[in-house]
């Protein structure tokens, strides 16, 4: 089988950016999050002792069907040598994925998590009259609202939040590398670089000035146009927050990443 290692980590934090210039790579597929995690967690499911069968599953069966998910998804179509699946709820399943694949790097990108809301919420007032997924379409809220429901645990950055920690404090953290979204948009050579010796692979020249990726008709029908629209060229911006202050303030010192003595794993931080 190809190579395969995993992207993950907190949602508005580049990952979109990191396949799109990963990608450039002809070597290499990267994409936006793939379906491949829904279906370990279902053959999970089917697997386990709620099916009265189970008695004839050994973990060796369970190891080479999950395997095979991934053997069959990236099949003949996917010329690549090497792909890198994208979830931001993989860092969750980091003890499951080294059962299947030991030699596998995962790289969690990770931001300030106020400007990850901010983020997110800009996407919402942008789209105004398109009642967005990430809030289930309801048409009701407020900024506190939604800031609330995006960081609780089930919620869409609380619960990568939450995975993230997971893997950086856990066993298999040696497979992890955080890349924070401040570097791969101020330096992204050096990001890549260190995402290329992470994963043991050969330098290759990436052109940050023409970055393509198109999820239009995804993010369409998400109610959220513009999710994954990424610019043509890797570039910091600066900006002012268009959350309230009590909201942003909330979530500044949650970069726990930034701790070095909090870093009892050594994880790799770029």
């Amino acid at each position: 089988m190809r190579s395969i290692h995993f992207i993950s980590g907190l949602p508005r934090s580049g990952s979109t950016l990191l396949a799109a210039l990963l990608r450039q790579n002809p070597r290499f597929h990267a994409n936006m999050s793939s379906p491949l995690l829904g279906m370990v967690n279902a053959m999970l499911g089917e697997m386990s002792d709620r099916n009265e069968f189970s008695t004839f599953i050994t973990d060796a069966q369970r190891r080479r069907t999950l395997r095979g998910l991934f053997e069959h998804y990236y099949g003949e179509e996917f010329a690549a040598e090497v792909v890198f699946d994208t979830n931001r709820a993989w860092c969750a399943k980091l003890p499951v994925l080294c059962e299947l694949f030991p030699d596998l790097k995962m790289i969690a990108c990770v931001r300030h998590v106020s400007w990850i809301v901010d983020s997110v919420e800009r996407v919402v007032r942008n789209n105004a009259l398109h009642p967005s997924s990430i809030f289930s379409f309801q048409t009701g809220g407020t900024v506190y609202t939604r800031a609330e429901g995006l960081a609780n645990g089930e919620g869409m950055v609380g619960y990568a939040y939450n995975a993230l920690k997971e893997a950086f404090y856990g066993e298999h953290a040696q497979h992890l590398m955080l890349l924070q979204y401040e570097t791969l948009v101020s330096d992204p050579a050096k990001a890549m670089a260190a995402v290329y010796d992470f994963v043991g692979e050969s330098p290759f020249q990436h052109d940050f000035d023409n970055v393509h990726f198109d999820a239009e008709a995804f993010d369409a029908r998400a109610g959220t146009p513009g999710l994954h629209a990424i610019g043509r060229k890797v570039a910091a911006q600066e900006r002012t927050t268009v959350l309230p202050p009590d909201i942003f303030r909330r979530f500044e010192n949650d970069a726990f990443w930034l701790n070095a003595q909090a870093n009892i794993r050594g994880v790799k931080v770029v």
